[in-house]
């Protein structure tokens, strides 16, 4: 009996692993090794190329700034060569070409705000949550200011001063956004760079580590600190779980690929 019982069980256990062989295509090909899957699954730190476009923003806000002083103090107020002054004008004043660089400069911060929020998302789906909430109003507030500036510009514009009164009011207008707009794009250089040359892990990874080395405290939901508002604690867990969704969805097709290849 015994052994008719094991003779049944062995043709029933090759009856069933059969089947889930052949419905299982990744059982079928040559196992995976250990460090390729740690490649898929691990990923190298990649930095944020974005102090230099802020440095260069900075650079190019600065210079406008001091052209426009001085195509205003030497053209439009008469401190300069007259001559030189009305025949690189034409028919076009020069504070309207003031103007004019002012709108360029608002494209300049557009386009660099669409660079920043790219990758910055592309740190947020590598697991950088909490560097991306540090930084969301920060790398908005050089553009939040340069639009400020284009709406008192268009009111000075659109009040029908006389032409000294006007430009004293543009001037003031532009280095008032100057002193408040330099600042921020220096603090979000200076944390972006922090960032880069501390090259850390994702949050997952360090509140992973935390947990598995912390022996005193209660585990906590991941992303929870004492003192949070509940508002705090309800974004953090959100961008985390976005963040494993897309994660998992990478991964499923990295190890796709990665047994395909073998």
């Amino acid at each position: 009996m015994d052994s008719k019982g094991a003779s049944l069980y062995a043709a029933s256990a090759s009856v069933d692993v059969n089947p889930s062989t052949e419905e299982d295509p990744l059982v079928d090909g040559p196992l995976i090794s250990a460090d390729a899957l740690h490649s898929v699954i691990r990923r190298e730190f990649q930095t944020i190329p974005t102090p230099c476009p802020a440095v260069l923003l900075s650079f190019l806000h600065v210079v406008y700034m001091v052209v426009s002083v001085y195509l205003a103090v030497a053209c439009v107020l008469g401190f300069g060569p007259g001559e030189v002054c009305e025949s690189l004008s034409g028919n076009i004043g020069w504070d309207s070409v003031i103007v004019f660089g002012k709108v360029c400069m608002w494209v300049l911060v557009l386009l660099f705000g669409e660079c920043v929020q790219h990758h910055h998302s592309r740190a947020r789906s590598r697991g950088y949550l909490r560097f991306y909430r540090h930084t969301q109003k920060l790398k908005q507030l050089p553009f939040i200011i340069h639009s400020t500036g284009n709406v008192l510009v268009l009111v000075v514009v659109s009040a029908g001063l006389s032409k000294n009164v006007l430009i004293y009011m543009l001037l003031s207008v532009l280095g008032l956004e100057l002193f408040v707009a330099l600042p921020c794009l220096l603090i979000y250089t200076a944390r972006v760079m922090r960032f880069n040359r501390e090259r850390a892990v994702p949050d997952v990874s360090q509140e992973e580590h935390s947990h598995m080395h912390s022996n005193t405290r209660l585990p906590t939901e991941t992303g929870f600190r004492e003192g949070s508002s509940l508002d705090e604690v309800v974004e953090k867990q959100a961008d985390l779980i976005e963040y494993l969704k897309q994660h998992n969805i990478l991964l499923s097709k990295r190890l796709l690929n990665l047994t395909a290849q073998h």
